[in-house]
């Protein structure tokens, strides 16, 4: 059995904590926006994350690089983004009437401060392990893996205490925020450097691998990333209002599911920590096309699943949609970041994943986000009866998923790669091994 390190605990638990704090709402908040007469504006409040990604993680960044430790920016942006969902939270339980305004604006601050704690909790963890004298390849992803399990506990303690509809799970996230604000001074001093003072704006955010776009092979693949990323914050946007909905239909208003929503969704969450130790296998049978491929037809089937099932004899496809999940979102993200890495020169490789980010996460996310609302709102929140809603749920998810067909189909046709990994791919592949059976070991 692996030796687990006290360090590895304390970085397992900063993992825990800094995905609790997102696990407490982004799941079930737009539940509780369509239940305060904001469902229309719910895709505003998912694509604000988008928006606010495209820089405030550069600009921090550059801050815990050159003049901040990163351990202590860490903890200064958790309080700033507890303190804005604190008063998020008080508005909302103080509020006979919450307005759009008041509400979005301390919701965009409290993200704005948190979407940069992602990278700069990898960067603390990093720091340390290596100041540890370990591996940050073997070491890291059985920590990360707690990230998860965090996301999961806060999901199902918002369900199981029904705060997923009302605004006590903005609250719940704040009060995560701010022990690990405290935590995180406790943890592993990083390092800050100067850097040369000719550095252009261009090389400190990274902007130079959009060089990368010349090449016609790398530009096709960061392109098909937008367009797959326009799928990746539908479900959580709208999975649980939709789950929910059957609350209001006669024949599924007593089931499990309907109440449970956070909890069923959990199980996506569940699918991720187990789908991630396929890759390796896959992507030395199938190649980087191949895994990208099942991804994206995972997608489909995502999508597809929720658009046939229900809380009540169509409860198992729901739960299937949820499998599935973990092909959709870890083959996408896990293979796509190696493929940049194999492709990509070292002097521009961590602005590429950045770039990889970006076109994700960043502008796919928040195009996708910002349609889907259009398609919800037009077939769904226009209808008035619980029916003529559901039928329209119906009919989104199946345009999400027709939508995720065609990119697939495109993507097999227009993308070129070689069928066999590089070498470079084979050593990541082997090292992704070597780390999930330390993995397992450990836990």
């Amino acid at each position: 059995m692996a030796k687990i390190r006290p360090i590895e605990v304390r970085l397992a638990l900063m993992n825990f904590l800094e995905f609790a704090v997102w696990g407490a709402y982004l799941i079930s908040l737009g539940n509780f926006l369509a239940r305060n007469g904001l469902q229309e504006q719910i895709g505003w409040f998912y694509t604000v994350q988008g928006i606010v990604s495209l820089f405030m993680p550069a600009v921090i960044g550059i801050m815990a690089d050159r003049w901040i430790q990163a351990q202590r920016m860490l903890s200064v942006c958790h309080l700033l983004a507890g303190c804005f969902m604190a008063a998020a939270g008080i508005y909302c339980l103080t509020s006979s009437q919450i307005e759009f305004g008041p509400l979005f604006t301390l919701y965009t601050l409290s993200v704005a401060f948190f979407m940069p704690t992602i990278g700069l909790a990898n960067s603390v963890a990093f720091n340390a392990l290596n100041k540890a004298g370990l591996d940050t390849i073997r070491h890291f992803p059985p920590i990360r893996v707690f990230g998860t399990v965090g996301f999961i506990c806060s999901m199902l303690f918002v369900n199981f205490t029904q705060f997923q509809t009302n605004a006590w799970q903005l609250v719940t996230s704040a009060a995560l925020s701010f022990i690990l604000a405290s935590y995180s001074l406790s943890l592993p001093a990083c390092p800050v450097k100067k850097g040369d003072k000719r550095s252009s704006v261009a090389d400190m955010l990274g902007l130079k691998a959009f060089r990368l776009f010349k090449q016609k092979r790398m530009a096709i693949f960061f392109i098909f990333s937008m367009f797959l990323g326009v799928s990746l914050q539908i479900t959580n946007s709208y999975g649980n209002t939709f789950i929910t909905s059957f609350e209001n239909i006669a024949a599924f208003a007593d089931t499990w599911g309907a109440h449970n929503a956070n909890a069923l969704i959990s199980i996506s969450q569940m699918s991720e920590t187990l789908c991630i130790l396929l890759i390796p296998f896959c992507l030395k049978r199938f190649g980087i096309k191949g895994v990208m491929l099942m991804s994206m037809f995972a997608w489909v089937l995502r999508f597809g699943f929720f658009g046939l099932g229900d809380t009540g004899s169509g409860l198992w496809l729901l739960i299937l949609s949820c499998i599935v999940y973990g092909i959709a979102f870890d083959f996408f993200n896990v293979s796509g970041g190696l493929y940049v890495d194999k492709e990509t020169s070292h002097d521009i490789r961590s602005s590429a994943q950045g770039l990889f980010m970006i076109m994700t996460n960043g502008i796919g996310a928040t195009i996708g986000t910002l349609c889907a609302q259009a398609v919800v709102n037009h077939f769904v929140f226009s209808q008035t009866t619980p029916e003529a809603q559901h039928e329209g749920w119906v009919t989104s998810w199946m345009i999400f998923s027709g939508y995720a067909l065609v990119i697939a189909v495109l993507f097999m046709i227009i993308f070129k790669d070689n069928k066999q990994p590089s070498l470079q791919t084979e050593k990541a592949v082997a090292d992704n091994e070597n780390s999930g059976a330390d993995g397992m070991t450990s836990r």
